[in-house]
């Protein structure tokens, strides 16, 4: 795994042995950050549940401001903090090993790019999507990765779908705010 554009372009990520955590194959990866490439610049990135933190350091290697990471596995979080060392943007990113819950609870920022990507098959993405709007900056995108044979949600909170994609048997659904939508 590699980060694919940007400042730290082929930087090589480690990820975890097993299959406790399912890192973003590089094509969802690839049209994901394809889909917001104009949005990135200068923005503040949750990823939630982020298992090596490749999205958020993607976010950062093309331009984010900041990436905040939010994984409950020690040994998720021990991987999240080398690859940050690694791409150098200890600078840029904050790290909490909290179950997605209780970050919701303790967290105080806004966010302009919420990244959730949970353990497939858990029903976790449409809770923490409940949760996102709540941090979620007017013009922000929330991004759900899902299993694509998953319908996901029309609407949460104010926000609603405005593009979806396929990927095999990955499902990609961004959501904004429904003026938002509308406007575009």
């Amino acid at each position: 795994m590699r980060i694919i554009t940007g400042t730290r372009r082929g930087r090589r990520l480690l990820t975890l042995e097993g299959t406790s955590t399912r890192p973003t194959a590089e094509k969802v990866k690839e049209a994901l950050f394809s889909a917001i490439q104009f949005e990135i610049e200068g923005r503040r990135v949750l990823d939630l549940f982020a298992g090596s933190g490749q999205l958020g350091l993607e976010a950062l290697s093309r331009g984010a401001r900041s990436a905040v990471f939010v994984d409950a596995s020690k040994d998720a979080m021990r991987i999240i903090t080398e690859n940050i060392a690694s791409c150098d943007f200890a600078k840029e990113s904050k790290t909490y090993r909290m179950d997605y819950n209780a970050f919701f609870l303790e967290n105080r920022d806004r966010f302009d790019i919420v990244l959730i990507d949970p353990p497939y098959q858990s029903a976790l993405v449409w809770h923490a999507l409940s949760k996102a709007v709540e941090v979620t900056n007017p013009g922000g995108t929330i991004i759900c990765e899902h299993p694509a044979n998953e319908k996901a949600p029309e609407q949460a909170g104010g926000f609603s779908i405005y593009r979806q994609y396929q990927y095999g048997k990955v499902g990609l659904t961004f959501y904004r705010r429904k003026e938002t939508v509308e406007d575009s």
